[in-house]
This record gives C-alpha cells, sequence and structure tokens, in this order.
C-alpha cells in the first residue's frame, strides 16, 4: 500500500475515532464536567484536524488527475531584415 493510502485510511480511522469518543461523552453526560469539556473540544478538534488534511488529500488528487491544459503555441520571432549590401564608404 502506498504511503498516501495509509495516511488516508489513517486519517478516517482517526476522525471516526474522534467522533466516537465526542459521542461517547455526550451520551454519557461526561461532557458536562469541566474536564469531560476539554477533552469533547480535543476530540472534535483532532477531527477537525484530520478531516481538514483529508480534504487536502483529497484535493490535490484530482488536480493531479486532472487533465493538462495544452501549452500555448510559441510564437515565432518576425523575421530579421536582411542587411543591406555594404557600399564602398563603410568599409
Amino acid at each position: 500500500m502506498s504511503d498516501r493510502g495509509f495516511l488516508f485510511l489513517f486519517s478516517v480511522l482517526m476522525i471516526a475515532g474522534s467522533l466516537a469518543t465526542a459521542g461517547w461523552l455526550l451520551a454519557t453526560g461526561q461532557a458536562g464536567t469541566v474536564d469531560g469539556l476539554f477533552l469533547l473540544l480535543t476530540a472534535l478538534l483532532i477531527a477537525l484536524v484530520f478531516a481538514l488534511y483529508v480534504m487536502f488529500m483529497i484535493h490535490r488528487a484530482m488536480e493531479a488527475a486532472k487533465p493538462a491544459a495544452p501549452a500555448p503555441a510559441a510564437k515565432t520571432a518576425p523575421a530579421a531584415k536582411p542587411a543591406a549590401p555594404a557600399t564602398a564608404s563603410q568599409a
């Protein structure tokens, strides 16, 4: 498995675990204490950080899969004006 695939799966696991922890704290009423409130905020912050990372990874993968636009045709330089023949006075 590639590094990106492993990081994606790990991030999804962390998001699910953090949201499950936040749900457990709310369901058991532990979020009503000061310690529980900070633990709830920490779990939600971890879920947010990993969710932002997953969104960034998906956005980069979509950019890489997008076909590249053709390069604009290079303009050719105008033809140089032929030099006038040298006259006797210029030599």
